[in-house]
């Protein structure tokens, strides 16, 4: 189980919101602050929004409580006592859910990032989180040994998110994905028990978990195989936006080696230091490569990206791998967007002339297309060992589109026309790319998959406690 954190300072101080500012009233509110030792937020209180709040800023909710455990029997107390009360329970790690997820309208909120210690072990090559901790702090810690685990491509997301929901990044065609190096999570259920599962102890909900979101439990310590990985490289390549350059992108990405994982962003070029001011605003595709073996083969591996057309700006070169992320980090800062995503086995030619025109065109807010070319070792896994199950799928197309709250409605229309022109012939949908869309559960998980986390779900959690994400009902 999780070591117990140290319990916030005065959770229980004469400084707390007072009663009243709670729906909860003041009983039940009481009886929540007396069963854990961590902290109980409530509106009124100085850090309540602070807390509360999303990376989408679009999703703006009020939970009739926040609990910042300190350790695993605090967040097994918050999820009995919100079954007592009969109000709907929220997870927030990182608060990087596209569908809002990550908090509740007069529910309790369990916020996580009380619980953010990490441990390396570099003689087992055994990483472990707690389930508050970020993709940074866990990276960090792991790089100080030489050492990473695949993650995805943005620092301040939380692990809990995005391990249960699977987990693609830089090292996936090297290392594959996050959940294909998950050992074993402590996990508290809907009954309040706080369990160790792994493929030994309970292999089904050990399958479930990996891929499945949180459908299943509270994952309080994940423990993770770390690979060797220290210096990469790294950077980014802006290349003019043509359909020969994202044809050729697509081809180069699949014949790349397997050390060799690149995510790339159709955009216009951003005012930036690195960017001269004659090209801001050109249409670009800015290839963002990690190559994690041989230093000396980097250049060899990255030459077909570089003949694609002539660079705009070329920044590809050795680096710490954890510089990688910081291509990445602007869109860390919250903000309100829309987000659509598919899965494809190609981009055929109307997808190509969509791309080109779309960024070539005026447009609402500041949208742009991620492009990840997959296969590797992400897609030796049989697509039935894990509840993910789009392994042998090559490319994922997500449209993102930065807006205000002001136009989010034209943004909104406007993504989504862009996605339905890509998404023709689409093979399904990634579980934590997936947003508030009706009927595309099925397209995260189709048929067999689906029918299988109903039966685990059924077992675990057949009241549904944990209806807070893309839910699998179990009725």
């Amino acid at each position: 189980m999780s070591n117990p954190a140290t319990p916030v300072a005065g959770a229980r101080s004469a400084a707390a919101a007072p009663v009243s500012s709670s729906p909860l009233g003041a009983a039940d509110l009481r009886a929540l602050r007396d069963a854990v030792s961590g902290e109980v937020l409530v509106a009124g209180d100085p850090r309540f929004d602070a807390v509360r709040g999303l990376h989408n800023t679009h999703y703006s909710r009020t939970p009739a409580a926040i609990v910042r455990p300190a350790d695993a029997i605090d967040v097994s107390r918050a999820v009995l006592t919100a079954r007592e009360l009969g109000l709907e329970l929220a997870v927030k790690s990182g608060g990087h859910s596209v569908a809002g997820h990550s908090s509740t309208d007069g529910g309790i909120l369990i916020d996580m990032r009380t619980l953010n210690a990490v441990d390396i072990d570099p003689i087992r090559w055994v990483g472990s989180a707690q389930g508050g901790t970020t993709a940074g702090e866990y990276t960090l810690a792991a790089h100080a040994h030489g050492m990473a685990t695949p993650f995805g491509d943005t620092l301040s997301v939380g692990l809990g998110g995005l391990t249960l929901g699977g987990g693609i990044g830089w090292l996936a065609r090297k290392h594959g994905m996050t959940i294909d190096n998950l050992l074993e999570a402590d996990l508290v259920t809907a009954d309040g028990r706080l369990v160790s599962v792994s493929e030994e102890s309970d292999p089904d909900l050990f399958w479930a978990i990996r891929g499945g979101g949180g459908n299943f439990g509270i994952v309080t310590r994940f423990r993770y195989r770390l690979h060797p990985v220290e210096i990469v490289s790294g950077g980014a390549l802006f290349l003019p936006l043509s359909r020969e350059v994202l044809r050729g992108l697509v081809d180069a990405s699949m014949a790349a080696p397997e050390a060799l994982t690149q995510i790339s962003f159709v955009m216009r070029m951003p005012p930036a230091p690195f960017v001269p001011a004659e090209l801001v605003g050109t249409p670009s595709v800015v290839v963002m490569p990690v190559f994690s073996g041989p230093l000396d083969e980097a250049a060899a591996a990255m030459a077909p990206f570089r003949a694609l057309a002539t660079p705009l700006i070329d920044m590809v070169g050795p680096m710490p791998y954890p510089a990688q992320y910081q291509f990445t980090a602007e869109g860390e800062a919250p903000s309100a967007g829309v987000l659509r995503s598919s899965f494809l086995p190609d981009l055929n030619d109307a997808a190509l002339d969509a791309i080109v025109e779309r960024h070539s065109s005026s447009a609402p807010g500041m949208p742009m297309l991620q492009l990840r070319v997959l296969g590797g070792a992400m897609a030796r896994v049989p697509a039935d060992a894990t509840a993910f199950a789009h392994r042998d799928t090559p490319v994922m197309a997500t449209v993102i589109t930065g807006t205000t709250e002001d136009h989010y409605a034209e943004a909104l229309a406007w993504t989504e026309a862009y996605h339905a022109e890509l998404s023709v012939g689409s093979t399904g949908v990634y579980s934590n790319f997936l947003a508030e869309e009706a009927g595309r559960l099925s397209q995260a998980y189709p048929g067999a998959t689906y029918e299988r986390l109903v039966q685990v779900k059924r077992r675990v959690d057949p009241q549904n406690v944990f209806r807070g994400n893309h839910n699998i009902d179990p009725s």
